[in-house]
């Protein structure tokens, strides 16, 4: 399946799912690049980033999953790269010219 990268945006806004959430991270770390969090103490609330490479199904399932916590909004932005083999292709075809 192709493999897509992604940023998955999430804002928490209840601090009573985060072990949950914590576990959903967990359960798709495979696919999880990096991860950056942010307090923002002004609005009570954390921003957290994720970057994944992954199927697209499985980083729907994943914003998906999360979006559903209680406190919890979240949205998937995907990359407009090409998969690996079609980058691949595009070499070949620009070497040939």
């Amino acid at each position: 399946m192709e493999s897509r990268v992604a940023l998955i945006g999430i804002v928490v806004e209840k601090e009573g799912d985060v072990e949950a959430l914590n576990r959903i991270l967990h359960e798709y770390g495979q696919y999880i690049i990096g991860r950056m969090g942010i307090p923002y103490h002004k609005r009570n609330i954390n921003i957290i980033s994720i970057a994944v490479d992954a199927p697209g199904n499985v980083i729907s399932a994943m914003s998906g999953k999360l979006g559903m916590l209680d406190g919890v909004t979240s949205k998937a932005i995907y990359s407009k790269l090409p998969a690996p083999e079609e980058a691949k292709e595009e070499i070949y075809e620009k070497s040939d010219k």
